[in-house]
């Protein structure tokens, strides 16, 4: 795609082209010439519509499918969407109600809750830097569009999330009738023609997920920004120790999302997904973690993949307490603890038994040894991947009247 500058320059060469021959060349020729303008005319303003992304230092835009392009309607839309309680088979839950901004837009619950009191059997995954997850879920495999991951928390009825029915929900009458929702869906979708479907929903959902960056934390202050000051010296001696052997914390944890695997504009079909076992069980008999929390196997009914996870993002991970899949870590000390043993120790209960020694265990996780002032620092690094203005952030907040909500 040309600059627009580029554009504008064809454009006043070719039409002054046209004025300069005038009626004295044939009607094919000037026809030719007033579609090559209509056409740059055209692509100019493909280009000044098309979104800005405003990203910290060290973040690239995140791939956007063709079918779904960012606009600020689509966005604004999908920020009501994520916080509406009706968006769900009761109105006592939204997206919102489990991805809590303040919380880096998931929960201090141990799992996840539905709307019907269900418990889920994996906590509420942070959605902070969520464009540029390779696949979303902590076991899934086959969700590597967002537009398409919405589908089981909306739809799902084992367990029940928001309950809704794909195919006949009385939400879609709320957004046929909503003075909001009337006004906001013709901006986001202009062309579109008919009734608006939940995939339209999921659309706009996606579109304000994708705003979700976080970036702005003292870490990337210090990182990217270069500010030597904007980092305690313990917690510069607690990255050295995060990026460096025998640790390997950013083995799973790394590049900007400090997460799992990530993608761009220019990625291509191989995101070299992993997903991990981290040790954190090690049960008596067959299977060696919880029958309802196989990891990765219960898509691949691979026994080697028993206990395998996507490593999630560590952004804001010192106010997102409690950490595992299973919320069964309740501090930053204790998920220390863990690695630096090589896996969990669980001596008494139903789940008894040595992390450590699990056969599909990561060889990443091999344990380590650290001072009081070791551990100290690493805590004070992993504190400074709290970014507050995201925690805040009011664009990304709450749009409704309280009253409403």
């Amino acid at each position: 795609m040309y600059p627009k500058i580029q554009i504008e320059t064809v454009f006043n060469t070719l039409k002054s082209r046209l004025n300069a021959y005038g009626s004295n060349r044939p009607k094919s020729y000037r026809a030719q010439i007033f579609a090559a303008i209509l056409l740059c005319a055209v692509s100019a303003f493909a280009i000044e519509a098309e979104y800005r992304w405003t990203l910290p230092p060290g973040f690239h835009p995140p791939p956007v499918p063709a079918n779904n392009p960012m606009s600020p309607a689509k966005v604004e839309l999908g920020r009501y969407l994520f916080y509406d309680l009706r968006l769900s088979s009761n109105g006592e839950g939204s997206c919102a109600t489990c991805h809590i901004q303040r919380y880096g837009f998931t929960n201090q619950l141990p799992v996840a809750i539905g709307v019907t009191g269900q418990s889920h059997p994996r906590r509420v995954m942070p959605l902070a830097n969520v464009a540029w997850f390779a696949v979303f879920n902590w076991a899934n495999p086959n969700v590597t569009q967002l537009e398409d991951q919405s589908i089981t928390p909306l739809f799902n009825d084992h367990p029940i999330e928001l309950g809704l029915n794909q195919q006949n929900d009385k939400f879609l009458k709320v957004i046929a009738t909503d003075p909001t929702y009337v006004k906001l869906f013709p901006q986001a979708f202009p062309t579109h023609q008919g009734a608006y479907t939940f995939l339209e929903i999921r659309q706009a959902l996606a579109a304000f997920e994708r705003t979700l960056v976080s970036g702005n934390s003292p870490y990337d202050h210090y990182r990217y920004r270069h500010e030597d000051n904007a980092l305690s010296d313990s917690a510069k001696r607690g990255e050295d120790i995060f990026f460096h052997q025998p640790y390997s914390c950013s083995r799973c944890h790394g590049g900007f999302t400090l997460g799992g695997a990530t993608i761009y504009q220019t990625t291509d079909g191989a995101h070299g997904v992993e997903f991990q076992n981290n040790g954190l069980y090690n049960l008596a008999g067959q299977s060696s973690y919880p029958a309802n929390n196989q990891g990765l196997a219960e898509f691949t009914h691979n026994p080697a993949d028993i206990g395998k996870f996507r490593p999630p993002s560590l952004r804001n991970v010192a106010v997102r307490a409690p950490y595992m899949h299973d919320g069964s870590l309740a501090t930053l000390d204790a998920v220390i603890d863990h690695y630096a043993h090589g896996g969990r120790i669980i001596s008494s209960g139903p789940n008894a038994g040595d992390g450590s020694k699990n056969p599909n265990k990561s060889h990443t996780i091999q344990g380590f040894e650290l001072t009081s002032q070791q551990r100290t620092d690493l805590k004070a690094f992993l504190e400074s991947l709290t970014d507050e203005e995201f925690l805040h952030n009011s664009q990304l907040a709450n749009p409704w009247p309280i009253k409403t909500r």
